[in-house]
């Protein structure tokens, strides 16, 4: 078991939610007289984020992390692992024994136009959940509903108004406004801010920011944007081809990455003064498929230090320095 005791600042001695040897596994057919194959989404994922933590997932498109998010909140069936919200396992819950757990996991998506329902109206939109739940109804939720549009900086004066009547950024906020509406204690945030400009992206992660600080609210926050992940994040994780390869608070991340694939990440970040060549190695080579991903460490096809252990044997994560894990044979 890998060890997932890895709490950051603001947590505490019994984690808002422990991941332990997830993984997820879609069958691929190629044919009627073949055994299907499998993409191996997420391959033996674990991490724990504590209460008030925010935990930043990172890697390139592809690597498992929107799967991982949905597989946490059920929306996908795991194939393995556990699942562990302040201590009870969620993972093999049926859907009735998952109501109530329903309330404390929430997820704002990625995009934030086809996430709304276009016949439904924001206030509608927003007081669903607690319509559904049964913790709200007529003018109740509809008071509810108004508090919430006053905390996520829209206007009461447009509950009646419909999805395409808002802005990409005040659509966002009407879907940070439905996860906050249970009062939930994760939020998932799924690449929240990828689709908006860059201005209005640092309202939204700003928002995030003050409503964690008021609320307690802990996020696992999955994003390929760098700068916004070392904005907000206090930890941050490191996917790759399914798997996790690093762990460590954020300065450490940024400052003392440990594993090849990390500093590779951090080099691609442009250099914002045109007077300064860029000498960094570019990571070469493309994502192998994760339907037949490599054997060892996934990352040995692509890694500029690569030894002939890792072409046969996987590395576990293992810590390099206090706080800081590593997968990786030579670090």
């Amino acid at each position: 078991m890998t060890d997932v005791n890895m709490q950051g600042a603001g947590s505490t001695a019994q984690p808002v939610l422990v991941v332990d040897a997830l993984k997820k596994h879609f069958p691929v057919r190629r044919g009627f007289l073949s055994a299907p194959d499998l993409v191996l989404a997420v391959d033996g994922v674990s991490f724990s984020i504590g209460l008030g933590e925010t935990l930043g997932l990172v890697g390139e498109s592809g690597c498992g992390k929107s799967t991982v998010g949905r597989a946490i909140l059920r929306l996908i069936e795991p194939t393995d692992g556990s699942i562990r919200v302040a201590g009870q396992d969620i993972t093999t819950l049926s859907n009735r024994e998952m109501r109530p757990f329903r309330r404390e996991l929430q997820i704002i998506f990625q995009d934030p136009f086809s996430s709304l329902n276009p016949r439904m109206t924001a206030g509608d939109i927003v007081g669903e959940p607690l319509r559904t739940h049964r913790l709200a109804s007529g003018k109740a939720c509809e008071a509810r509903v108004a508090q919430l549009f006053d905390r996520v900086g829209l206007s009461r004066a447009q509950m009646g108004n419909y999805p395409h009547q808002f802005s990409g950024g005040q659509r966002q906020r009407i879907g940070i406004a439905r996860a906050l509406a249970l009062n939930p204690k994760l939020i998932v945030c799924d690449e929240p801010v990828s689709a908006l400009d860059v201005s209005i992206q640092a309202q939204v992660i700003n928002l995030l920011m003050d409503l964690q600080r008021d609320l307690g609210l802990s996020y696992l926050f999955i994003s390929h944007n760098l700068a916004v992940v070392e904005h907000i994040s206090h930890r941050i994780a490191v996917m790759y081809l399914g798997r996790i390869v690093e762990t460590a608070d954020k300065a450490t991340i940024f400052t003392k990455p440990g594993h090849p694939y990390t500093e590779a990440l951090l080099s691609a970040i442009p250099v914002p003064d045109p007077t300064i060549r860029d000498t960094r190695p570019a990571l070469q080579g493309d994502v192998p498929s994760p339907v037949h991903p490599p054997s060892g460490c996934h990352f040995h096809t692509r890694c500029p230090i690569a030894v002939a252990r890792c072409r046969v044997e996987t590395p576990l994560l293992h810590e390099i320095a206090p706080g800081q894990q590593v997968a990786c044979h030579l670090r």
